[in-house]
């Protein structure tokens, strides 16, 4: 379940920082709300997996599912570069988070 958890604050903080983006500098109401609101709650999700697994596991996973999301947002939604090495240092990510989560026995 601590698993379960941690993906949703992982996807929790994609939605945070995508509606930070869209808040252009916390200066439009609705993007900020949700910008709060969602860290808030991705905040939380974690602190509840974080009983059950080790911290390191927990916070590089949930920085790794925040930082490809928010790439793949970013290349897919806002339009931003997709090059080779921009793809390859996120390949990197998730080798890094797929090698955290089988090391891991919680």
């Amino acid at each position: 379940m601590a698993w379960i958890i941690l993906f949703a604050a992982g996807a929790l903080e994609i939605v945070w920082s995508y509606y930070m983006k869209q808040s252009h500098g916390f200066t439009r109401l609705t993007p900020t709300v949700i910008t709060v609101v969602t860290s808030l709650a991705s905040f939380g999700l974690l602190a509840i997996a974080m009983k059950s697994l080790p911290l390191g596991t927990a916070y590089m996973v949930w920085t790794g599912i925040g930082a490809v999301g928010a790439f793949i947002v970013g290349v897919v939604i806002l339009g931003e570069q997709a090059s080779a090495m921009r793809l390859l240092a996120a390949a990197l990510i998730v080798s890094g988070l797929l090698l955290m989560k089988v090391s891991t026995t919680a």
